[in-house]
């Protein structure tokens, strides 16, 4: 690797989270700051959303390496299971083995457990990240929980962390009980231009940089550019320049080691509002077949309850579809996520993509992560439906022989 020609000691820019490289942004400070109000407030929850590679993970993990000893943690990860499953697991972290067990006895032992560490003046918490996929009922038995009490306090401590459609969940009529327990509620955000500058540089310096600089100044502004200022897109996209740098056998990285890793990766100009941003061509700037003026290779029709409430041309680039007003097809509904899919248009193809929505998208009733769209394919997105229509593929009208009137009929099938 590129270690010795860096001269560095480890890999500064690993998508693991290790605390070690933890960077403390404003946002990311506040964020831990909530956590660890959880330590001494137990009267409700706590909610940490961010995008996806926005540094949750890695900081759970240094907020669990500065725990005192008398703290109890059960910490999930696994979030795709029923009620009894989940139960299960928190009861695992605690060192039990309850798969033999039923609901009933499950939760007696859970309250047993809770109330007797707290009698030994243990606090206990419970960390669930990736929480945007509990399901509804998972998500109401941790708010039972959340309700074994001593006659002057709550003994569970409990933080929720998850993608932005964590919020969506929360919000819902049929979670009002436990959004009214939500006491902290923040949202991670990505970094400023120059606290990405920053970042960098200090991965570097824990790696063993010595303060040498080893990114171009002028690399800084593309690294945002693309990458919006995500962590885990940052730590690809250095990682993948240092790559590049190195198999020129140069000991800086340079605007031109960036470039060659951004083709390298085929990504596109980060897209504001997602860091969803990874598409199979280049930045449209430097793409011809993206430039505008493009003509239309194909539309979409939106539909509810089978009437088409919006008509919308395709040319190459890419349409981000989603409840906000951010996205460049915005439907309003609850059962639509914040960006929740997105169309990818070349000049030869065009791409559906989920964007890890809640309730994701369907090709004949079959939940796809992509799928590469054919003319009249429909999609399911939510309660609405996206009928795809190839404008490259020859209509009846057109194979008719021209030579042949207009006005001219096909024979019927005898």
């Amino acid at each position: 690797m590129y270690l010795d020609l860096f001269k560095l000691h480890e890999l500064p820019f690993r998508l693991s989270p290790d605390p070690q490289f933890l960077y403390l942004s404003k946002q990311h400070a506040r964020a831990k700051a909530y956590m660890e109000s959880t330590i001494w407030f137990t009267d409700g929850f706590v909610v940490i959303t961010g995008e996806i590679g926005a540094g949750k993970t890695t900081l759970i993990e240094t907020f669990l390496r500065e725990l005192q000893g008398d703290v109890v943690v059960a910490q999930i990860n696994q979030t795709q299971l029923s009620p009894t499953a989940f139960l299960q697991t928190v009861l695992v972290q605690f060192g039990f083995s309850p798969f033999n067990m039923k609901k009933p006895e499950v939760l007696a032992t859970l309250n047993q457990f809770l109330t007797d560490q707290h009698a030994n003046g243990r606090k206990v918490l419970l960390i669930i990240d990736e929480a945007q996929n509990l399901s509804a009922r998972v998500l109401e038995e941790v708010r039972m929980l959340s309700g074994v009490e001593t006659t002057k306090e709550k003994v569970l401590r409990i933080i929720l962390a998850g993608q932005p459609e964590l919020n969506d969940k929360l919000n819902s009529h049929e979670l009002l009980q436990l959004t009214q327990r939500v006491r902290l509620r923040f949202h991670l955000s990505a970094l400023t231009r120059e606290e990405t500058s920053s970042y960098i540089e200090h991965r570097l310096e824990v790696a063993g940089s010595q303060g040498r600089r080893i990114f171009d100044e002028e690399t800084y502004p593309i690294i945002f550019k693309y990458t919006g200022g995500t962590p885990r897109l940052i730590n690809t996209l250095c990682d993948t320049s240092m790559m590049s740098a190195f198999g020129r056998d140069r000991d800086t990285v340079g605007v031109d080691d960036v470039e060659a890793a951004i083709r390298e990766l085929q990504w596109s100009e980060f897209i504001s509002g997602t860091n969803r941003m990874r598409a199979p061509t280049l930045d449209s700037a430097r793409n011809s077949q993206f430039h505008q003026g493009q003509h239309s290779v194909g539309r979409i029709l939106l539909a509810s309850e089978g009437t088409t409430v919006v008509e919308r041309e395709l040319k190459p680039g890419r349409l981000v579809i989603g409840r906000t007003p951010d996205n460049d097809l915005q439907i309003d509904s609850k059962f639509i996520s914040r960006h929740h899919c997105q169309i990818i248009t070349q000049a030869d193809s065009c791409l559906i993509e989920d964007l890890n929505s809640t309730n994701g998208i369907y090709v004949h009733s079959k939940r796809v992560r992509r799928h590469n769209l054919n003319d009249g394919d429909v999609v399911q997105v939510g309660q609405h439906e996206i009928m795809y229509i190839d404008e490259r593929v020859p209509r009846l009208r057109a194979a008719i022989d021209p030579a042949e009137p207009a006005d001219s009929e096909i024979p019927e099938e005898s």
